[in-house]
């Protein structure tokens, strides 16, 4: 028993002992990896292009619109956009064209391009489709007509992309389309895509519906094309009053792409184009339309940031009435130069003349002092009625007008007259007419008006004219700073005028 008792006392803390040494001088080796280039170990398939292609592929809005100059890589981007989420199970895409032969290009690129993305992925001709291994579909398809959007009735999509968004005439097919956004995975999201150049049928519409209503990358609540106003949830919804989704539009330029860039070959072919067809798919200017009544109109040159307007400087307003149309209202400001500078405008629909008259005055209540009034001279017809014209029914409200001329051949002369101040002074390097930036329905309808095909020295007066004729009425009253900082009412000798607001 003694012999055994010693053994363990010797035995135990020796062999502690030597765990306890041992451990603390042995070291864990380190692996140490061979050097590589990281670039050059990954298979990148697709790399978006810095700056606009980016921004497409990373934006987060319900409706995007990525267009403006040619050779920006736009119908590629799109190609890419959807296989972040393609081989979802639950994804569904629709990607179309305007007609089967543009289809094809679509199609070919493809094939080119998801089969690197997605090992495994298969394509029917028949469904013109594509299928992944996990269940992910996506459809490449056409749209010709509005009634081939019946086609699609019953289905659903998470992602839809429309190509050369302008090819379509009207936004009808757009329109029917999001109504077969929805999903039943949350974390896909929904979303609409369009690419496009300026120009072509559909130019209008889609320059109302993405372009008019904000600046470039900048996301907005999506809007009613017709009126302008922001699309809500109805009274009586939870989230009543708040916007519905937001779109935003991201222009590209062929500097963007440095694949056709860098060679210059494809800048020659733009620049040989005519002025409006190069302004349009080299500059990616949507200001420009063939056959516009002013060309001249450039957003970098007569569209300027708001500020203060001194007190010192003259203001007046214009206005073209219509009660089932539109109704037209500027406001002007000259300057100490000439220049003429519309900081306000007014477009409303459906209002009665003495409703807009306290519009009016509600509106300038806080612009001091507005030296006169121009309204079309037709609104004091009474045309058979026996009280009061609408022109004096709101003069009776407080808001004084003078009759416009429309007078033979006012209608040339006034357009003469804004292609002047339109003109930038070779020795000022300024416009005679700049607008603030908030008005924007100024900035969307000017440069988009039409000649009129029977009478060039005119616009069409079918076309959305209402802003240009207040404008052209308020110019036509030949309005200068150093004339009317004279105010006959504060006369105080010489000569007194019979009329202290019109001076005579």
């Amino acid at each position: 028993m003694k012999r055994s008792k010693k053994k363990e006392q010797v035995t135990t803390p020796k062999s502690t002992k030597n765990v306890s040494r041992e451990t603390k001088q042995k070291v864990p080796a380190t692996p140490i990896a061979e050097p590589f280039d990281v670039e050059q170990a990954q298979n990148i398939v697709f790399q978006p292009n810095a700056g606009p292609q980016t921004d497409y592929l990373a934006s987060s809005e319900r409706e995007v619109l990525y267009g403006g100059a040619a050779g920006g890589g736009k119908s590629y981007a799109t190609l890419a956009d959807p296989l972040r989420s393609l081989n979802h199970k639950d994804f569904s895409g629709l990607l179309v064209r305007h007609t089967t032969e543009e289809l094809r290009e679509l199609i070919q690129k493809s094939q080119e391009l998801y089969p690197k993305a997605i090992p495994g992925i298969k394509w029917s001709e028949r469904k013109s489709q594509w299928v992944t291994p996990r269940g992910g579909r996506i459809w490449m398809s056409y749209l010709d007509k509005d009634q081939d959007v019946m086609r699609y009735q019953g289905q659903a999509f998470n992602y839809i992309a429309f190509d050369e968004l302008t090819q379509w005439s009207t936004p009808f097919a757009w329109n029917y389309m999001r109504s077969r956004l929805r999903s039943s995975a949350p974390e896909l999201g929904l979303y609409m895509r369009a690419t496009t150049n300026p120009g072509s049928i559909g130019h209008q519409w889609v320059k109302k519906m993405f372009i008019d209503p904000s600046k470039p990358n900048k996301p907005f609540w999506a809007t009613d094309i017709e009126t302008g106003d922001r699309l809500e949830y109805p009274k009586g919804h939870t989230k009543a009053g708040q916007g519905l989704f937001k779109r935003r539009f991201i222009p590209a330029s062929l500097f963007d792409n440095p694949y056709l860039a860098d060679s210059g070959d494809y800048e020659t072919m733009l620049l040989s184009m005519p002025e409006h067809q190069r302004k349009q798919l080299l500059e990616g200017n949507w200001d420009v339309n063939e056959g516009a009544a002013f060309p001249e109109f450039n957003r970098k040159v007569h569209v300027v940031e708001p500020y203060d307007i001194p007190n010192s400087w003259t203001k007046f307003r214009a206005c073209d009435y219509g009660y089932g149309s539109w109704t037209g209202v500027v406001w002007f400001a000259v300057s100490p130069s000439e220049q003429l500078v519309i900081y306000r405008e007014m477009y409303v629909t459906r209002v009665t003349a003495t409703d807009l008259a306290d519009m009016i005055l509600e509106e300038e209540s806080g612009d001091g002092t507005i030296r006169y009034g121009v309204l079309d001279s037709s609104l004091w017809h009474k045309r058979g009625d026996t009280g009061p014209s609408l022109a004096e029914q709101m003069i009776m409200r407080g808001c004084r007008w003078r009759p416009s001329d429309r007078s033979k051949g006012s209608r040339v002369s006034g357009k003469n007259e804004i292609h002047r101040r339109l003109q930038v002074d070779e020795f000022t390097e300024e416009p005679q007419l700049v607008f603030f930036s908030t008005c924007t329905n100024c900035i969307a309808q000017l440069p988009s008006l039409p000649l009129d095909k029977r009478n060039p020295e005119d616009v069409d007066t079918n076309a959305e004219d209402h802003l240009y004729d207040a404008i052209r009425y308020g110019i036509m009253t030949r309005p200068r700073s150093s004339l009317w900082d004279f105010n006959p009412a504060t006369q105080r000798s010489g000569f007194q005028a019979a009329d202290p607001t019109f001076g005579y």
